[in-house]
């Protein structure tokens, strides 16, 4: 396999890396059924999940005249980047639990909470899934235990966006792969397809009776060529192909449309010329409701641009970089409350960020991504707090970049 040169700075690892109940309310996909997984009937829905939304902190219909609207929370945060003291982690704690020889549960409980309460949970699968019993392989190029599947379906993600640079690391049949994988579990995706028709329809999803449109590209794949047979099995960021997609989003009943983009200058927390072009672009179409990235792997600005959300990065969910970089430990779970207008329109009515912070592998302990409100209160992860509060300044800083909070995003719990 050749490999661009860029790879070789992209989702980079510590040396050590290298080396070694629910809700009622129905998600589901109604539209682009991936036909990677298991045989689907024809027009059925997918990825349903259930109990009702009551999360400390959820937003509530306004009071006065509009009383009776209709509010949909949909929480999102950043890379799913599975390097392999991660897969050490989910050892440990198999050992521990009992569950198979990998348990990610422990690893992502913390979050549980907040994500399984939201009416719609994204993740971003960054990296490609290896077959069952592998073989596994960290960076630069990836091919990851299946056995996070589950975990993040017990954690309570609805979607997943999957094209990111790391896409074709194990090709086509990497992607085939990873989506079947999803398919069987119940999540939904958005991003890399296995056919010509999926990669043309956007991912319509349904939560509670309110129709959400996802759609996602990545601005490269790391220098590695698009499949010659199936070039269109990794949607590159082209914003006349994503206006496209959201005007037919919306033409199929989408009532919010929501743009996913792998994109950015890694490790930098200001946006590039690039992403702030791209998302000018994108932002002008009254058929975008909402932007948000991911792979910069620390956090970036939220920012209104032409009227519109856009949040431009969230940093990791779990990875294990190097800490010498300041900031790619730190993360956020953002969480967006879309109400009903007069008009039948949605608009966005609350904008918060929960902040994360990621715990470093020592070789004995498992690792941990943390919701830093909450564990600033548990007295398991007291000998934590000043890294805890610094994570939580950091966020907030990065966040407001900006100037979001002036503007009424808060930080939520």
């Amino acid at each position: 396999m050749v490999v661009g040169a860029a790879i070789l700075t992209s989702c980079t690892a510590t040396s050590s890396s290298t080396q070694s109940v629910r809700r009622s309310a129905a998600v589901s996909q109604i539209t682009n059924s991936s036909t990677a997984g298991a045989p689907k009937s024809a027009g059925s829905a997918t990825a349903t999940v259930g109990s009702p939304s009551t999360a400390s902190g959820s937003s509530t219909a306004p009071t006065g005249p509009t009383a009776a609207a209709r509010t949909v929370t949909v929480v999102m945060n950043g890379d799913v980047l599975l390097h392999n003291t991660l897969w050490e982690t989910a050892r440990l704690d198999a050992q521990r639990t009992g569950r198979g020889a990998m348990d990610y549960r422990p690893l992502l409980a913390d979050l549980r909470p907040v994500i399984s309460h939201a009416d719609l949970a994204i993740c971003h699968l960054e990296t490609p899934l290896a077959p069952r019993g592998g073989p596994y392989l960290s960076y630069p190029i990836f091919s990851v235990p299946p056995s996070i599947v589950p975990a993040l379906k017990w954690e309570g993600y609805d979607a997943c966006t999957t094209a990111s640079n790391h896409s074709l690391d194990q090709g086509f049949a990497g992607i085939q792969r990873t989506l079947a994988d999803l398919d069987r579990a119940g999540i939904a995706h958005a991003g890399t397809a296995v056919t010509r028709k999926d990669s043309k329809t956007p991912l319509l999803l349904d939560a509670n009776g309110v129709k959400v449109a996802l759609i996602e590209a990545t601005y490269g794949t790391n220098g590695l060529p698009l499949p010659a047979a199936e070039p269109w099995s990794v949607p590159i960021i082209k914003p006349a192909k994503i206006l496209r997609m959201a005007a037919q989003a919306r033409a199929d009943g989408a009532q919010i449309v929501m743009v996913a983009l792998h994109w950015g200058t890694e490790y930098v927390h200001q946006p590039s010329a690039y992403q702030i072009r791209i998302a000018n672009r994108i932002s002008r179409s009254p058929n975008v409701d909402f932007i948000y990235g991911h792979h910069v792997h620390v956090v970036q600005p939220y920012d209104k641009v032409n009227g519109t959300w856009v949040v431009y990065g969230l940093g990791n969910t779990v990875a294990e970089q190097d800490p010498a970089v300041e900031g790619v430990y730190d993360g956020n779970t953002c969480r967006v409350t879309f109400r009903e207008e007069r008009d039948g329109s949605f608009r966005v009515a609350k904008l918060q960020y929960i902040p994360t912070m990621i715990t470093q592998y020592d070789g004995v302990h498992p690792m941990r991504v943390l919701d830093v409100q909450r564990s600033l209160h548990d007295p398991r992860y007291a000998a934590l707090r000043p890294q805890l509060r610094a994570t939580q300044q950091r966020v907030r800083a990065d966040v407001n970049l900006d100037g979001a909070i002036a503007h009424g995003v808060t930080e939520g719990r």
